[in-house]
C-alpha cells in the first residue's frame, strides 16, 4: 500500500497559518481497487471519514480551519502547491494520497484535463474554504486549535498511517 510517507512541516506564510502537524504524502498508497472516485470515497467512509467528495483542487491558495483533509488522486495528474509561496510543489498521480492538516495551504498549480481528487474529513470536521485574509488571525488559530486528531487512517482504517504520525508529533 505504498511506501513511507514523505512529511513536510511549514511555517506561517503569506497569510496561511500552516501547522505544527506535518503534511503527509504517499506515492501510490491508494489500493488499486479504490482508484476511482466512488471507490475511494467509499473507502474513506468505511474507515470512519466523512464529508466525501470528488473534484479537483482549487487553483488559489486556501486552507481549512475546521478540519483535516484527506486527498487521493483518482484521475489524471497535477502539480499541487503546499504551504504557501515558500512551500513545496508536488507532482500528484493516480494512487497518490496526501493528508493535509488544518491550516496548511494548498492550491492546484497545473493539471491534466482529467485530474480529479477524492477528498474527505474525519468525523465532525469539514473543509471550509479559507483564503489568506478572509478571517482574522485569532479566529483562525482558535478554530484550528479545536480540530481534533483523527481516530483512524482514511486509507487503512486503523491507527497507523496519519494517526501514528500525528500522535507521534503531539507526544513530543
Amino acid at each position: 500500500m505504498g511506501g513511507d510517507a514523505i512529511l513536510h512541516v511549514f511555517q506561517p506564510n503569506g497569510g496561511i497559518p500552516n501547522s505544527v502537524l506535518p503534511l503527509a504524502f504517499w506515492k501510490g498508497r491508494l489500493p488499486i481497487q479504490a482508484r476511482s472516485g466512488e471507490a475511494a470515497t467509499t473507502l474513506y467512509r468505511q474507515n470512519g471519514w466523512q464529508g466525501t467528495w470528488i473534484y479537483t483542487v482549487f487553483p488559489y491558495w486556501h486552507f481549512h480551519t475546521l478540519g483535516h483533509e484527506a486527498l487521493a488522486c483518482v484521475s489524471g495528474s497535477a502539480r499541487i502547491g503546499f504551504g504557501g509561496d515558500d512551500g513545496i510543489e508536488a507532482d500528484i498521480a493516480v494512487g497518490d494520497v496526501c493528508i493535509i492538516p488544518a491550516g496548511v495551504g494548498h492550491k492546484r498549480l497545473e493539471a491534466s484535463h482529467d485530474f480529479l481528487m477524492a477528498g474527505g474529513y474525519p468525523p465532525g470536521q469539514q473543509g471550509n474554504i479559507v483564503r489568506p485574509g478572509d478571517l482574522d488571525g485569532a479566529r483562525i488559530l482558535r478554530e484550528i486549535s479545536n480540530v481534533t486528531l483523527p481516530e483512524t487512517d482514511p486509507v487503512s482504517g486503523r491507527q497507523d498511517g496519519i494517526v501514528a504520525i500525528w500522535r507521534g508529533v503531539k507526544a513530543r
